[in-house]
Parts: C-alpha cells; structure tokens; sequence
C-alpha cells in the first residue's frame, strides 16, 4: 500500500464516488434530511444494513487512514506486530512530537530529544518501515497540525490515537481520537466498532469581531456544556458564523471539543476550507469537494429547523461574544478575561504570571500567530517588554518556516521571547522549568497558554501551577501586562518612557499572502520492498517492552477482590497514567505502570494524592507500589472513580496499566467515552453505578464480588456484591454498555485476542 506525504486525490474520489447512493437511500430510510455527521458515517459504514439509533446501536464503519503520535504510538505497533500481518491494510503515519522536552530552545531541545529518544525513534522508523507506514521525523510538527495541512479532506473519516485528533474536523472531516487497540483494528483490516453518536448542534450567528477569536467560542461552549456535556455525542458547528471563520479557526474549535467528552466535533465544507486546500497545495482535493459540495454539509431542511434534527442545539451569538479564559484545573472553569483579576484575589491566587505560551496543536495556525505577532510588533514600536517568560511554539515545520519567512517570529523574538520545537512539549508536560531562576516548584504561580488542557500537573509536573487556557492574542497580550488582572479592551499599559499606551485590536491574516514554504521535509515513506527490514526490541531495554497476551477470562465470577484506589473527584486519564517524565516508557508496559493512579485523590482520606492502603500488608504505599505487591501475589483487584472517570486523553495505558497489574473491574459513577472503549478493549470490566450514591458506601477495607458474569448480555445489569470486614454483605446494581461483540473481549481476554488469531498466518 502505497504511502504518501499527502492523501492522493484517488483516496478523495473514492469516497466522494459513494455519496449519491449511500446518502439517497439513508434519506428514503429516513424518511428526512440527514446531518453532516450522519452524511460522512453513512458513507463510512461497513454495511449499510445496520441499526442506527442514536446513543445505543454499535455499529461498524471503514475510517479512510489512522494517524497515530509517538508516544501512543509505540504501544500500539507493539500489539499490531503480535497480528502477524506483513502490511497495514489503510493508510497509516506515525508523527513524532510527544518526546521533545522544552527546556531551552527549539534547536538545542530537538537535538537532545533526538539523542535522549534514539531508541524509540529507530523503533518507530523501523516499524513503520516494515509494515508500509508513513514517518514523519522528530522536528516535522505535531501530528494534528499536520494532518491538516497534508492528510485531512471534507466528508474523509480517520481516527488517530491521540484525543485532539478531532482538530480535522476543521477541515470538515470527522476524525475521532482513539486507544491503539481501536487503530491496531483499523490497521489489521478489521472494522471500527463504535456506538452511533447522538447529535449536538451548535449555532452560530454574527461575526467575531475585535479581540474575540474562535478559541473563545470553544471556551465558552465548554462553559456550556461542561466537561462531559458532548460525552456520546457528535458536535457540529452552522450557520452564518460558523461560514465567517477561518478554515484554522474551525480547527481550534474542534480541536479543544475533546475537553467536552464530545466524540468529535466538525463543520460543513465551505469556501474557507477550499482556500485552505488551495494554500496548502491540495486544488485537486477542493475541486473533487467542490465538486460534491451539496453532500458535504447539512441538508437544507437539517439548517433551516436544526432542533428536529439534533438531540440538542446551542446558540451563540458571535457579535456579542467577547475574550475569555478558562480554568484552573478544568476547561469548563470559564469567565471573561476582565473578571479575571477580580476572581484571583478572591479565590487567593497570584495574580501575577510566571509564563505565556502560545502555540500548541489547538493554537498554532497562521493566522494565530499573525494576530498575536501584530501584537507584539506594535509593543516593540510603543516601548512595551514582557513582564513573563514568553514562549512560542509552532505547530508544524511548514508553519514555522513561513512565520520566519514572513518576519513573525522575529516580531516575538525582538520581545525575548523562545520559539520552541515544533511539537507539543509543555501542552503534555514536557517542560523542564528547573533552570528558571524566578520559577520555584511547590510555589504558587500562574501559566496563560493558548493550549487546550489545564489539569493540575499538566504542563510542568507542579501542583502548584495554576493554569489557563485563552486565545494566542490575549495571551500575548497578558505577557505584556504580567498579570492577569488586565483587560487588554479597556486597560492601558504603562510603557518605558512612562506612557499610558493601549493596545490595538490584534490583526490576523487568514493565509500567507506568498503561500506556505514547506521548510526542511522530515517526511520518510516506506520502501517498496520492506522484507530485510528488521523491528527489534531488546530485552534489556528499559524503553520498549515486547507484549504478552492477557490471559482470557477463567469462566468464573470475580470473587474477594480488594480496592486498590477510590478516587474522589477528577480521575483523569492524567491522573491515572501521568504523561511528563513518563512519557519515555510508554513503550514498556511494566515500567510505565510505575505511574498508575499516581494522581488519583484518595477518597478514604479526602486530600492524599497517590497513596492508599495495601491490603494485603495494612502498610500505606503509593498506588503503583500496591498495584505491583498485587501483581507480584497474584491477587487481582478493582478501581472505583468518581464522575467521567477517564477524562482527557486517549492514552490506553490508562487501560493496559491495570489490565497489566490483574485489574479487573472499574466501577465509577460515569467514563470519559475512550478510558471506557480503552477499559473494554483491553479485557476489563468498566461498570457504572446504577444508584450513584453507592459510590459513598463503599468501604476502605471492603472486599468486592462480581456475579452472573457468564450471563452478562448487552443491555443487562451486573450485580456487585460488598463485604465489609464485619462481614455484613449489602449488594448494588451496575450498569454497563457492552454489545454482543464486545462481551467477547471479557472472555477472550482482550480485543486482541480474538483478532490475533483471525490475522495470523
């Protein structure tokens, strides 16, 4: 299979050839008008006799390509090297930019990364080498900011094995963030099994206007709809204001709707994509879309009564929309950036900030840095400085040549600012602030990013750090200020003659008016003739770690089973499997489990992180010290979460890690749609509590059976039995979202082992 730096207009035709029919017997089916989501998963089905009831049918769909980043990467081409295929059966790409470490400046850090991660790189190399995968090189961008620019096209459907894979959707693309096991199913030819979305519509009237910008759209449907609102849900984006936004603005938008739990997030085909496609070299691919522009959007009848078609509809009204910033410590924590201030003295923040970073997948586009390069040229010209560390992260090579190209860069630079490597560095906690004088860790302090995440710990590892989450422009524009007590539409600054200056409205340019200039190519396709290509893994290596198979399910119920951890409010998919200095094992499943639940809040004590009782010992250990003394003494055991257990990213280490260390059941009040999927797929049980108030009675030293699982149907309930060290036995109800198929990954043991057999030769 032919791979190539970007998706060949053959690919495009294809699934554009398919459109009439499909499209005109879904609507007899119907009997109505079709959504754009539903047009590009009808499209995708793998039979187009399968039921289709929102927030209930599984059903089986053919994605066009898998994109996959490094750091999940390598768990995944583990599992899919167990298959015994000599070939992936779609398109697939491996993109490196999670190993790079921010600590100085883009040059040096890229040359460090490039030694630190030798092995994992040839790894990936080798890997994509042999099994007809395209590798983009460490340095090249960040995978969504490339996909983008190379892979995505309107009505086209991949997945990729990181959360903000829905960023495509920009592009009008339904791309859905995935665990690896989900891609090692693509990649082995075998469908994709997904739950048919329900439907969210959001509209979109006026026009941004001013320091409004599109990541305020997203922060204030976050605000909307809360961290878990969109969970099962597909979000799609009309009408007049979504027609006035950038191609790359959409992008944000649908980036930063995996903070929702929305299963993606898209927008219809319009003439901003088709001058995206044009400015990225990709004409071909607009006029085929252009071509089909009527099947690449709502349906006339969905737009003109959109509360008939979606399960539930959101206005905004973009006129009236102004600058807000969000958290800290989640993305649905929203006001507008004038009260800021206000709120950090009273909640007892600092309100000064210790850095400003602009950049990452979410906010790196052209037309980004344009607007906060307008900025902070017009500061340089009115003798403003920076009052924060600034930092500037591009989100591709191709961007970042064109903004050196074009002066932008030199705009940040001549404020002091460090333009990082291209990739995703302190957005992941991959950033080394040990060397910064005026930063001390454990100390209160305050980051603005343009990123997309603001869990504790996230960007530097420090529980203390504070972070928000706010558009490119007002970010630079808070750096200038050194607090966050200002309102760059009302406030002035004082400048080094003593001045009161204002600044300007920020000024963006959709496009580089000279067109992009690629940079320096770190694409590598794969040879037309792979077989001397040798995948090695060495059995001493402390990064890369070979795969055993999980043991299939013995046939009885799950009996005497102890709690290893009761997390008590956020039990993100960071607190689970912390990425940050982690992130280098995530090719060995047993050193990365060193990590497991190293975040999670101890319900029995209300404040411990990261400790709880052994109970096979009565000592107080970390979490991942108990989970191996359990390993080691063959004694399986079960998690208990609070609500959306697993928010955040798609990392399935969330879900090997204590599959790994005989975990069996996960019992939480509600998942995060992939932690849930990822738990499935790997051979656990997630089980949701019925009465979520059982959640309280659970007990330290409780000990949990799980009956009647070898009459677990889809659609049935599980019983769970609690013995409290007084020997009174009280029994709850769970629920559970398992189909037919999927009951059999319990049995098997994992999602693997049932494919494995069916793919080896």
């Amino acid at each position: 299979m032919a791979v190539a730096a970007s998706t060949p207009i053959e690919l495009v035709n294809g699934v554009y050839a398919t459109l009439d029919q499909r499209l005109g017997a879904a609507r007899t089916r119907f009997g109505r008008g079709l959504t754009l989501a539903e047009k590009i998963l009808i499209n995708h089905l793998d039979s187009p006799d399968q039921e289709l009831e929102r927030g209930d049918s599984y059903v089986d769909l053919r994605p066009d390509r898998v994109a996959m980043q490094d750091a999940t990467a390598q768990m995944a081409w583990l599992q899919f090297m167990t298959a015994g295929l000599d070939e992936v059966q779609v398109p697939a790409t491996t993109h490196c930019d999670h190993l790079i470490q921010a600590r100085v400046d883009g040059k040096r850090d890229l040359l460090a990364a490039v030694e630190t991660n030798e092995e994992v790189y040839d790894f990936l190399e080798a890997v994509c080498a042999r099994y007809g995968a395209g590798f983009w090189k460490p340095g090249s961008g960040i995978i969504h900011q490339v996909v983008i620019e190379q892979y995505a096209f309107p009505g086209g459907m991949m997945i990729g094995t990181d959360s903000h894979t829905p960023n495509a959707g920009g592009l009008g693309m339904i791309a859905v963030g995935v665990g690896g096991a989900d891609a090692v199913d693509i990649m082995t030819g075998f469908p994709w099994n997904v739950r048919w979305p329900k439907a969210i519509g959001v509209k979109l009237t006026g026009s941004l206007n001013g320091w409004t910008a599109p990541k305020d759209i997203i922060l204030k449907v976050a605000e909307i709809l809360t961290v878990k609102g969109g969970t099962g849900a597909i979000v799609e984006y009309f009408g007049e204001g979504a027609d006035s936004l950038s191609c790359t603005g959409k992008a944000t938008i649908c980036n930063m709707g995996a903070e929702i739990g929305a299963t993606t997030s898209l927008f219809g085909y319009d003439p901003a994509m088709a001058r995206y496609l044009e400015s990225t070299g990709r004409a071909e691919i607009a006029q085929a879309a252009n071509a089909v522009a009527h099947h690449l959007r709502a349906d006339d009848e969905v737009l003109a009564d959109p509360n008939r078609y979606y399960d539930q509809v959101v206005e905004i009204n973009l006129d009236t929309l102004t600058p807000h910033i969000n958290g800290p410590h989640t993305p649905d924590r929203a006001r507008e950036v004038s009260a800021l201030g206000d709120e950090a003295r009273s909640e007892g923040w600092p309100t000064t900030i210790s850095a400003a970073l602009i950049g990452s997948c979410t906010n790196s586009s052209y037309e980004d840095i344009t607007r906060a390069a307008s900025i902070a040229r017009e500061a340089t010209a009115k003798g403003l400085t920076v009052k924060s560390k600034l930092m500037i992260t591009p989100g591709s090579e191709q961007v970042r040549a064109t903004i050196e190209r074009d002066g932008l860069l030199a705009d940040f630079e001549a404020l002091g600012a460090t333009v990082l490597a291209n990739a995703c560095g302190p957005c992941i906690g991959q950033w080394d602030r040990s060397e910064e004088t005026e930063h001390r860790a454990g100390e209160p302090n305050i980051v603005v990013t343009s990123y997309n995440r603001n869990f504790p710990k996230r960007n530097d590892g420090d529980p203390a750090t504070l972070a928000f989450v706010t558009s490119p422009e007002t970010v630079m524009a808070l750096a200038l200020a050194g607090s966050v007590d200002f309102d760059p539409i009302n406030d002035t600054l004082t400048n080094e003659s003593g001045e009161e200056v204002r600044l300007s409205v920020p000024v963006g340019v959709e496009l580089p008016p000279a067109g992009f200039t690629p940079g320096e190519s770190g694409f590598m396709a794969p040879p037309a003739d792979p077989s001397s290509i040798e995948v090695g893994v060495s059995p001493d290596s402390s990064r890369l770690q070979l795969l055993t198979p999980f043991p299939a399910w013995d046939g009885n119920d799950y009996s005497d089973l102890p709690i290893l951890v009761k997390a008590q409010g956020k039990f993100t998919t960071d607190h689970i499997s912390m990425a940050g200095p982690w992130l280098k094992f995530r090719g060995h499943l047993e050193n990365i489990s060193g990590n497991l639940y190293l975040g999670a809040v101890n319900a029995y004590s209300g404040y411990e992180v990261g400790y709880g009782k052994n109970q096979l010992t009565g000592a107080t250990q970390t979490f991942p010290d108990i989970a191996r003394s359990y390993h080691e003494s063959g004694q399986p055991w079960v998690v208990i979460g609070d609500e959306n257990m697993g928010e955040g990213s798609s990392r399935e280490h969330a879900a090997m890690e204590p599959r790994f260390r005989l975990g069996l059941v996960a019992i939480a009040r509600s998942f995060a749609r992939i932690h849930e999927t990822n738990l499935k797929k790997q051979g656990m049980l997630p089980l949701t509590f019925a009465d979520p108030a059982d959640y309280d009675r659970i007990g330290e030293d409780d000990r949990i059976d799980v009956t009647g699982l070898a009459d677990l149907v889809p659609e049935g309930q599980v019983t769970v039995e609690v013995t409290p060290p007084s020997g009174q036995t009280w029994t709850f109800q769970t629920n559970h979202t398992f189909s037919a198929d999927q009951i059999q990954r319990v049995t098997a043991g994992s999602a693997l082992n049932i494919i494995r057999p069916q793919t080896a030769g």
